[in-house]
């Protein structure tokens, strides 16, 4: 059955918080899947205020291991143990995730009551029936990965052209889904002729990282590209020395990358009064832009 993706937005600040931003965080929600992207401080709250339930999340992806993306995953583990959470969570990330879990776990005396998998990834890492999930490496000064969340097309055959042609059904068709041209009873019928589908929808998240090449090739067709945007431009030799993007950078980067939007976040309370600055900078390169506020949502059909 199809669904929608959304994406909420629980947490849009950069390293400090402020009054009307909390530390990053994002679920992804989609047939079931709840997906959660980074887990900054706190997020339960924010949780709450989104009316979200957070034992309905199966999965957590951490961007990195700074205290900004992940110091409310200590709490929000123990919440779900003390809700009677009983599926077995996913938690993937950078290289030494697995690791720092185990310690995380241990200095917090967490009671495990349900079952915690981790993992360090990179590359295509989780295959689903309907959707996959992959991870490519960043430059942020530790490991630190780029996400993306890819709902695969789904193709169908016409069913009135086989009619038409007199085509029966039959093990034959399989190949016809498979985009492949067969041939029936002497004569051959072309795939492209046959079927028609749906595109892959893709949602790209790229949080702390230096400009660097491979964001462009990685999010390459996104319709939702989620990107940080700690630097307006004018700073950006501070941007560099700190290993993030610009406004601008993340504008070009979706124009590059063909993207269909693009959603800025991980915002300095620098520019708390002043966010147009960053939006119009990062529209003047790529014009279906958007600035996340916390609680915001964006869907993809």
């Amino acid at each position: 059955m199809a669904s929608n993706i959304k994406v909420t937005f629980l947490g849009t600040s950069a390293q400090i918080p402020t009054a009307k931003r909390n530390h990053t965080a994002m679920l992804l929600s989609y047939d079931g899947e709840n997906i959660l992207v980074d887990c900054g401080e706190g997020t339960q709250r924010q949780f709450r205020k989104a009316k979200l339930n957070p034992c309905k999340v199966t999965r957590i992806l951490i961007t990195h291991w700074h205290g900004d993306h992940v110091l409310g995953l200590p709490g929000f583990l123990s919440t779900l143990a003390l809700s009677g959470y009983n599926k077995t969570l996913h938690i993937y990330g950078p290289k030494g995730t697995k690791k720092f879990v185990a310690e995380m776990l241990m200095v917090f005396g967490f009671k495990k009551k349900y079952d915690i998998q981790v993992e360090d990834v990179e590359g295509r890492f989780y295959e689903g029936k309907d959707f996959f999930l992959s991870a490519e490496k960043m430059e942020h000064g530790i490991p630190t990965n780029a996400y993306c969340f890819v709902k695969k097309g789904l193709i169908r055959i016409d069913k009135a052209k086989l009619k038409k042609l007199k085509l029966p059904a039959g093990p034959h068709l399989r190949k016809l889904k498979e985009g492949k041209d067969i041939s029936f009873e002497g004569k051959k019928y072309k795939a492209k002729d046959l079927v028609f589908g749906e595109m892959d929808k893709k949602v790209c998240f790229v949080l702390d990282t230096l400009e660097n090449k491979k964001i462009e090739k990685f999010a390459k067709d996104s319709d939702l590209l989620i990107c940080e945007s700690s630097f307006s431009h004018d700073l950006k030799e501070q941007a560099k020395e700190h290993l993030h993007l610009t406004a601008k950078q993340a504008g070009e980067i979706a124009k590059k990358a063909k993207a269909k939007k693009l959603v800025l976040t991980h915002i300095s309370q620098r520019y708390e009064k002043n966010l147009k600055k960053l939006l119009d900078e990062a529209k003047k390169e790529f014009k279906n832009t958007f600035l996340a506020d916390d609680l915001d949502s964006f869907e993809i059909n």
